[in-house]
């Protein structure tokens, strides 16, 4: 019969290819290079922020490109498609502060837009900043597809001198110390071009760094991914990963509110709060469980606070950077140091297939001066 020539899958993208009414659509897609046998694969968006203006995403067309060949090598069809991406440090003191908050409503949008428009069988993220990395969460809530989200990582704190670790906190202190001629206009300039040394989002626990890290933690990244720095090949393997993996979610129908359950955002919560993150994450979780209708709010987010120990003082907070918590053990260390109370519920399952307690089972804490131990903390609340 014809209509069963032209029955290509049973995928949601199938509502592009099958059927003898489908002839228009199958003749588009043949015109951006597919063939015949591609129609019957998964099709998996790439959801890109990359931007030459943001150092945080200024890397993420070259991750993107590690992603593709993942998906690719586990039998998908990957196609690529971008949304804005906005830089709060550069936005920072003038009118173009306005704007970065209400991003993150554009952002989840245009997702929304290209993935229901083009009806995609799953999608892989890579954000790297402060609201997008929400801004991309909240999509992948509200449209409930297979989804799994690669944070474009910390860039390296930069060294100059004696300064060991700059971050972009230390630049906005210095300027002080210029103003009040305690440093030079000239060493200023010379610190500027070194404090920052490459790609990646700001090497401190601000916001882009938290929601990544709690992308993580809510079971959105593979084991790893948010702390993975933006220039190393751990972060380009994760990719590739990620990218096989999408593939496998699709098959599984391993969707977003299967992963992001109520209990998996009150360990967000916890997490952010055992590593001292950035208080704007109480800004970004209620949005992301709104889009599922889920209520998380304040008050629920200090009776949290209230029975988690802080475990951690990165910079800006204390003298521990990004690299020093990757070294340690990442975010699942931190995990692993609260499930000695039960403070976590491991029950809930990943992207990876595996419940958080699968996952956390090979982790150790490996330094506990970054990460202290749950009988030692900083303090006993968050």
């Amino acid at each position: 019969m014809p209509e069963e020539k032209m029955h290509f899958k049973d995928y949601r993208s199938g509502m592009l290819t099958n059927g003898i009414e489908r002839a228009a659509h199958r003749a588009l897609l043949y015109s951006t290079g597919l063939d015949r046998e591609d129609l019957g694969k998964p099709m998996i968006a790439v959801v890109n922020s990359f931007t030459e203006m943001v150092p945080g995403h200024f890397h993420l067309r070259e991750l993107a490109d590690f992603v593709k060949q993942g998906i690719i090598e586990a039998g998908g069809i990957p196609r690529e498609f971008s949304t804005i991406a906005i830089c709060d440090g550069i936005c920072q003191g003038h009118k173009g502060m306005s704007y970065p908050l209400p991003s993150r409503e554009l952002i989840a949008d245009s997702a929304e837009y290209m993935i229901e428009a083009h009806q995609f069988d799953g999608m892989v993220m890579l954000p790297g900043c402060d609201k997008i990395v929400p801004g991309m969460l909240m999509a992948a809530m509200r449209l409930n597809i297979p989804a799994i989200v690669i944070p474009g990582g910390p860039m390296l704190p930069g060294k100059y001198k004696d300064m060991e670790a700059i971050t972009l906190t230390d630049m906005r202190e210095l300027i002080g110390r210029t103003q009040t001629g305690r440093l030079i206009e000239d060493e200023l300039m010379k610190i500027e071009e070194a404090a920052l040394p490459g790609v990646g989002t700001c090497s401190m626990l601000g916001t882009a760094n938290t929601m990544s890290c709690l992308a993580e933690a809510l079971g959105m990244s593979l084991p790893g991914c948010g702390l993975a720095h933006a220039v190393s090949a751990k972060k380009r393997r994760i990719a590739k990963q990620s990218g096989r993996r999408i593939v496998a979610m699709v098959k599984e129908d391993l969707t977003p509110r299967k992963i992001m359950t109520r209990e998996a955002l009150r360990n967000a919560i916890r997490v952010s709060m055992a590593m001292g993150a950035s208080t704007n994450s109480t800004l970004h979780l209620p949005a992301i469980a709104h889009e599922a209708g889920v209520t998380i709010d304040l008050d629920e987010a200090n009776a949290i606070s209230a029975r988690t120990p802080n475990l951690c003082h990165l910079a800006p907070a204390g003298d521990t950077f990004m690299e020093d918590l990757e070294r340690a053990g990442g975010v699942y260390a931190v995990m692993k140091e609260l499930t000695k109370k039960d403070l976590l519920d491991t029950s809930l399952l990943t992207c990876t297939g595996k419940t958080v307690a699968e996952n956390l089972a090979p982790v150790q804490n490996l330094d506990p001066t970054v990460i202290r131990p749950l009988e030692n903390p900083y303090s006993q609340s968050g």
